[in-house]
């Protein structure tokens, strides 16, 4: 059995070497699907039993390891260093420095490896995290598949 969650946050970045629009300053409304499988709960008398997991669980774990961090933050390549100076002079600012560049596809791999060793198999029900697909936007997204 498959379960997916769905989170929202805001966040700015750029893409320094983009031929387009990209390259300039911009943030995005993204989207953060998490998709968990595992088996059924059948464990009598637990919250969670005839589920994979709590939906709340989810969202909790992945607010804890992604979304609070990122949610209104600029996400930085750590190589766009005229960018990561000039965040560095904003007091206060919130910054996240990443070692690949910024990408939708870079940040669905992040999120990822963040987020694999948190969801636990708490009730032996085989929980794995299989796949983290971030919206960019409505229309384009990158999904991160364990198989891969």
């Amino acid at each position: 059995m498959q379960i997916t969650r769905r989170l929202e946050f805001d966040a700015g970045h750029r893409i320094p070497n983009h031929n387009s629009q990209c390259k300039h300053l911009h943030g995005h409304r993204y989207a953060l699907e998490i998709t968990l499988s595992g088996a059924i709960i059948t464990l009598e008398g637990v919250s969670e039993q005839g589920m994979v997991m709590d939906f709340s669980d989810v969202k909790r774990i992945a607010k804890e390891q992604v979304v609070d961090a990122w949610d209104h933050a600029f996400l930085v390549y750590r190589g766009d260093t005229a960018v990561l100076e000039f965040l560095n002079s904003l007091a206060g600012h919130k910054t996240i420095v990443l070692d690949v560049v910024p990408t939708a596809e870079n940040l669905a791999l992040v999120a990822f490896k963040l987020l694999d060793h948190a969801y636990r198999d708490t009730y032996n029900n085989h929980l794995t995290l299989e796949r983290v697909r971030l919206y960019e936007t409505p229309n384009n997204w990158a999904d991160c598949l364990r198989k891969e």
